[in-house]
């Protein structure tokens, strides 16, 4: 006599689900090989490209002798702690500007006057006022981070339904609940969209402060490799920033997948 099977069954949801990560993943894979085959296609046709095997001996050489570690470490500080502090900074002031008119009055004219300036334009002003030092750096990876979080967190706070929060006073719920309620739940995926991008402008400003001061870096790295037309090195640093950052972002595309399960995605 057969055994009936009461194992939960995927429903077609979750299997279609599954199809398109895995599709995605071999789009992925097909991509990533079909770039290295075209760099390759490259090098050895005239350009003045290193061959992907010339790059990963030129790392593991980087790596042998320390300096490669030294690099990554460096970078990666400064990178997370400017954007750390950006991020941390940018969340509460847009909802404060959002929320409050008070506070878009006071904070929204400082930061879109701020918005049109490049961190990088500051820096020559940061270096005389703060130093050489890691102050300087940071202070650039922060701002550039802060600037983007920011307003995309005021634009999420912006954007909540109307419906939504007319609704939750109905029902009765005072301010502080339907702030923690609805409009928090609402505008975290405008701030991990503002979070991405920011990501992407601290490394942008990070390899650049690099190549103006600094005694270490991946930045600073390609900045001497440059000096010795060392094109092996500089391809190691380019390889090394795209990994930490290609990294960095999925770690949040995860952190929103948890965060905002409720929202409908195509």
């Amino acid at each position: 006599m057969a055994v009936p099977d009461d194992s939960p069954k995927p429903s077609s949801r979750t299997k279609k689900k599954m199809t398109k990560r895995s599709k995605l993943l071999t789009l992925n894979v097909i991509s990533v090989v079909g770039g290295i085959a075209i760099w390759w296609t490259l090098a050895l046709t005239g350009f003045q490209f290193p061959t992907p095997p010339e790059v990963i001996e030129k790392g593991v050489q980087l790596w042998t002798s320390g300096l490669l570690q030294k690099d990554l470490t460096a970078s990666l500080g400064r990178v997370l702690t400017g954007f750390i502090l950006g991020s941390a900074l940018a969340i509460p002031v847009g909802f404060l500007m959002g929320w409050y008119t008070i506070g878009r009055g006071l904070f929204e004219p400082w930061i879109q006057f701020f918005r049109t300036i490049p961190p990088l334009a500051l820096l020559p002003l940061v270096l005389v006022l703060l130093g050489i030092g890691e102050v300087p750096k940071i202070f650039v990876i922060f701002l550039a981070a802060f600037l983007v979080c920011v307003i995309s967190t005021y634009q999420g706070v912006v954007s909540v339904d109307r419906t939504l929060i007319n609704a939750a006073r109905v029902l009765g719920a005072k301010d502080g609940t339907i702030f923690a309620r609805v409009v928090v739940p609402a505008s975290t995926p405008f701030i991990l969209v503002g979070m991405r991008t920011g990501l992407g402008s601290s490394w942008a400003t990070l390899v650049a402060a690099e190549l103006l001061a600094a005694p270490a870096g991946l930045g600073y790295r390609m900045q001497q490799a440059q000096l010795y037309y060392d094109l092996a090195t500089i391809f190691v640093g380019i390889v090394c920033i795209g990994i930490l950052g290609l990294v960095m972002d999925r770690l949040l595309l995860l952190a929103e997948s948890k965060l905002t399960g409720w929202q409908e995605r195509i």
